[in-house]
């Protein structure tokens, strides 16, 4: 037996606290804990985490989708994607958004005038420079029968009505080149404008597409009725032109 008052070597013994500054030795499967403000011990390299206890089950990864599975589609009432991304197309037998659609070569997808609205301002446009012309043309005709004196006068008036169904033309085409209307295209509610632009052509060209009627007169004056079979309703003339009659 060793002496029990010998500091060397002896070893606390059951129940016994160890001395000051001594460190006590952990007992076989326990594991010693960390001292006041020291970290936990890791585990080694190479040596496993730290299993679930008895009964806890495993924690377990996020699920992802299989290959080949769509993703999950947001459920009703869930916001609309976002700016870039391509709009959901509409379900079978839902209608889709509506077109607008231009009637056919008009600028602005204005309404072609008809044939019947055209021929009626030529026919107000005809009254208007054709009455005057008429009048003077009878007057100096009546006069030329009666005698020698009245022939100088009669054929004054019957020159007089030329030059003024001359001006009458011309005041017409100005109107038509700078409004678009004549008085009967005002009255019949058509206009006259460039296909290209939509609006009116100028007196330059409005004067170019009366020399140009000259083509609708051949044939048996064919190319006035051709806007009753052409797609865009229009004469020669207005072919060659580029021109339009419009609904004002």
């Amino acid at each position: 037996m060793g002496n029990p008052y010998d500091p060397y070597g002896q070893q606390p013994g059951y129940g016994q606290q160890p001395g000051y500054g001594q460190q006590p030795q952990p007992g076989y499967g326990q594991q010693p804990q960390p001292g006041y403000g020291q970290p936990p011990a890791q585990p080694g390299y190479g040596q496993p985490p730290a299993q679930p206890g008895y009964g806890q089950p495993p924690a377990q990864p996020a699920a992802q989708p299989g290959y080949g599975q769509p993703a999950a589609q947001p459920g009703y009432g869930q916001p609309q994607p976002g700016y870039g991304q391509p709009a959901a197309q509409p379900g079978y037998g839902q209608p889709a958004a509506e077109v607008h659609h231009h009637h056919y070569g008009t600028p602005g997808g204005g309404q072609l005038a008809e044939w019947g609205s055209r021929a009626g301002a030529y026919l107000i446009d005809g009254l208007i420079i054709g009455a005057p012309v008429a009048v003077l043309y009878i007057l100096g005709m009546v006069l030329a029968a009666a005698g020698d004196a009245g022939v100088a006068i009669g054929g004054l008036l019957i020159l007089l009505g030329y030059l003024a169904a001359f001006a009458a033309g011309l005041w017409l085409i100005y109107q038509e080149g700078t409004t678009g209307q004549t008085i009967g295209k005002r009255q019949m509610n058509i206009r006259l404008v460039g296909a290209q632009t939509g609006q009116p052509i100028g007196f330059g060209m409005a004067f170019l597409r009366k020399i140009c009627h000259a083509a609708d007169s051949f044939a048996c004056y064919v190319g006035y009725f051709w806007p009753l079979f052409d797609d865009r309703k229009q004469t020669f003339a207005d072919k060659i032109c580029n021109t339009l009659v419009v609904r004002h």
